[in-house]
């Protein structure tokens, strides 16, 4: 069995200075050049390349392929050397990966053009294929090159990346003090069957059908997106787009 020494503390370190000041600096503009890797992109039409580059503008991939670093000068590109690096994507499509996808568009997670930039680099010896690449981010972390999420680096060299997002705590969180939040008050939906109370110490009364108080529980808000934790045990979750709240199929407004 092959035995891949750790990887250097020193890989790639000014690269990873120098994203991260530009970061700082003014919001991430210049490109950043992956090159001369085994980029594994899983998708259909271009397959793996070896030696290949590729090309991340802020979250997304907008280039990918040999070749492309000969324009990294000429664009003040930040260049990180993969040389016995192979590149795969940090999040993978299972189903495509068993053949349970019908056309190219409906793959995703696929590292192309416009795709978001989550991405894994390890050493070659350690990628026979997506599964072991896979499989060194969560048993030989100390020897992972990159993992980029949405553009940024949150792991260099077996290490985190100073800066990186600070991880969710585990458990059910305390309830939250909405109050004055535009979101509070109840929500009916176009049928009148659905009536969805919110309030401010986060928690959710619904009346169905004339049925109240059907389901009781907690919910937090997060962008968008809500989440409820029913009594009952159960979860689920909703989405506000403008002035609609979209839940379990109903489309609700405020009433």
């Amino acid at each position: 069995m092959t035995t891949t020494a750790p990887a250097p503390a020193t890989w790639n370190r000014k690269a990873l200075d120098d994203i991260l000041a530009d970061d700082a600096h003014d919001g991430g503009g210049r490109p950043v050049l992956f090159t001369n890797a085994r980029v594994m992109t899983l998708d259909p039409l271009i397959g793996t390349m070896t030696g290949a580059d590729l090309l991340v503008v802020g979250p997304l991939i907008v280039g990918v392929g040999p070749g492309i670093v000969t324009a990294a000068e000429d664009d003040n590109a930040i260049v990180v050397d993969c040389t016995g690096t192979t590149v795969v994507p940090a999040v993978v499509d299972t189903v495509a990966l068993a053949g349970g996808r019908g056309a190219r568009s409906e793959h995703v997670a696929t590292l192309v053009p416009g795709n978001t930039a989550d991405f894994l680099a390890v050493p070659d010896e350690l990628a026979d294929d997506v599964p072991g690449a896979v499989a060194a981010l969560l048993s030989r972390r100390a020897q992972v090159r990159a993992l980029v999420a949405a553009g940024r680096p949150v792991l260099w060299s077996g290490a985190d990346v100073p800066g990186r997002a600070a991880v969710p705590r585990a458990g059910v969180p305390a309830a939250p003090d909405l109050t004055g939040s535009p979101r509070l008050g109840v929500w009916i939906d176009r049928n009148d069957f659905l009536h969805q109370e919110l309030t401010a110490d986060g928690r959710y009364d619904e009346t169905r059908g004339g049925r109240p108080h059907a389901y009781q529980g907690r919910f937090w808000i997060d962008g968008d997106r809500i989440d409820y934790l029913d009594d009952l045990g159960f979860w689920a979750y909703g989405e506000f787009r403008g002035d609609e709240l979209h839940h379990a199929g109903y489309v609700m407004k405020r009433g």
